[in-house]
């Protein structure tokens, strides 16, 4: 017991990394949470960095939640709930980083490694029709709703354990929750488009 609460526990730490936030410090010396949309993720550091910096975010981002994951199943196996708690704690971690008072992004990367990692084939079907979203719209925001929500449908429809559907559920609705303000930008079409720019160096909300 004490050894799966400990990697729950890393977890958490190991989500706590703001590679975005890391980033533009290292290369522009500015707190990304300033600037573009606040967010402290690919998307945003796409906004204010450019491409090579929101890949590289991008794929950090997705390897926490699949290393956490990996931890988690070393400790407790698949198919438990110690690696489907282990990727809760990741993306905690990402949204509220120990290390960034408890400032951080909206977890999507971080949630695509850890279902990627828990469930492939139910998260890369949800995570299609999301990028063909992502295409049509340009609404990174939709397209991530659109995977939180169509991971735990995917998984009842290919029949997966518990631990795993009920992580989908819970995780989906940290992304709703984070996405609060997204989905009353989007309703209102207010909500920024994929590609677009900062302006004049200020924070565009």
């Amino acid at each position: 017991m004490a050894l799966e609460l400990l990697v729950i526990v890393v977890s958490y730490l190991l989500g706590s990394v703001s590679f975005s936030v890391l980033l533009a410090k290292l290369l522009k010396g500015i707190d990304i949470r300033q600037y573009g949309s606040g967010n402290a993720g690919a998307t945003n550091t796409l906004r204010v960095l450019g491409k090579g910096p929101a890949i590289l975010v991008l794929l950090l981002d997705v390897l926490k939640g699949v290393a956490a994951v990996w931890l988690g199943t070393w400790v407790g196996g698949w198919g438990t709930w110690v690696p489907a708690l282990c990727g809760i704690a990741a993306i905690i971690g990402h949204n509220w980083p120990l290390y960034f008072r408890f400032r951080g992004g909206k977890g999507i990367a971080t949630t695509i490694g850890v279902m990627a990692t828990l469930c492939l084939w139910p998260a890369l079907l949800a995570g299609i029709i999301a990028i063909l979203s992502i295409f049509i719209t340009r609404y990174v925001s939709l397209g991530s709703l659109i995977f939180v929500a169509l991971t735990p449908v995917a998984l009842l429809l290919t029949g997966f354990t518990q631990p795993v559907l009920w992580t989908s559920i819970i995780i989906a609705v940290f992304a709703f929750w984070r996405h609060r303000t997204n989905i009353v930008k989007i309703v209102e079409g207010r909500e920024n488009k994929i590609g677009s720019k900062v302006k004049g160096g200020n924070r565009v909300v």
